[in-house]
């Protein structure tokens, strides 16, 4: 299960309004061994498309990697939108998680298909299977 507050899922949910019709997409990082999400970093996508993302090398290395070693962090979420389907991951976000090597990360995915609300759906994805989990938003 996710326990994510929610403002940080306002703050996802944003970004994705924002970037849309482009797929956003970010990270969410907490203490190391915690699986507690406590610091959202809204990063850019560079593909700038709407079906796919892909997180700009050199900006992930200085507001994510950077950090996780000055600060004892891990990446407990990686967020991205989906712009015109909903909130299940495709193909390429399986293999991108795989690539990333982020094991212990939650997967959201927020749908900005419908302008007037959002499916906000949190995943596990190991060894390329997919398991959707519950996400309860805390305060």
């Amino acid at each position: 299960m996710l326990r994510i507050p929610a403002s940080i899922r306002d703050a996802i949910v944003a970004h994705a309004r924002r970037d849309h019709p482009d797929e956003a997409c970010g990270v969410v990082l907490g203490p190391e061994g915690s699986d507690r999400p406590e610091t959202f970093l809204e990063l850019t996508n560079a593909a700038r498309s709407p079906t796919w993302y892909e997180f700009d090398p050199d900006e992930y290395k200085r507001q994510v990697y950077d950090r996780l070693w000055d600060r004892d962090e891990e990446v407990v979420v990686v967020y991205h939108s989906h712009t015109m389907t909903e909130a299940y991951p495709s193909p390429t976000d399986v293999s991108q998680a795989a690539e990333a090597g982020e094991p212990q990360a939650h997967y959201v995915l927020v749908s900005t298909r419908d302008p007037e609300t959002f499916e906000f759906r949190s995943y596990r994805i190991l060894d390329g299977e997919v398991t959707e989990e519950d996400v309860e938003f805390v305060d």
